[in-house]
């Protein structure tokens, strides 16, 4: 379902430069979950979306050496969301076909954002850095469409 408010349907981007340090991962939270549930998106939804961000940003700040910082853009309209994760690493090796052992420490994060999102891709160049590109079909609360609908002749009478 895409809102469609007589404008367009909603569409919402930005990009976050962040320290490879850990502390820049709620901040892609907060930032992007805030937005998704402003627009009505279902916190099933949401949740899904920042799992597989978290864990994207988590490898990033984990292999996206030599570099300091990493970065997050994210795009919100016709009905998907689309979060890309930016490092400047030396790039995997390859990409796990199976979950690692139950006692393994890591390992799990990529199965993990596969198992979460519609689509997820990796732009791998080694040396040079690793794009991890997330995608997912929206899915909306059922007042969200009203609560536009409402919005947009408020904002039409002011």
């Amino acid at each position: 379902m895409t809102f469609n408010t007589g404008r367009g349907p909603v569409d919402i981007e930005f990009s976050l430069a962040l320290p490879r340090d850990a502390i820049g991962i709620p901040l892609v939270r907060r930032v992007l979950g805030d937005a998704l549930r402003s627009l009505g998106v279902t916190e099933s939804c949401v949740s899904d979306i920042l799992l597989a961000t978290s864990e994207a940003c988590a490898n990033a700040v984990r292999h996206g050496g030599p570099a300091d910082r990493y970065r997050v853009t994210a795009a919100i309209g016709a009905g998907r969301c689309e979060v890309r994760i930016i490092d400047c690493g030396h790039g995997l090796n390859a990409i796990p076909r199976q979950y690692p052992p139950g006692d393994a420490e890591h390992g799990r994060g990529i199965l993990i954002m596969q198992s979460v999102v519609d689509e997820i891709s990796f732009d791998i160049t080694p040396g040079r850095g690793t794009t991890v590109r997330l995608t997912k079909e929206l899915a909306w609360d059922e007042d969200a469409v009203s609560r536009f609908l409402t919005l947009d002749r408020q904002l039409v009478t002011v």
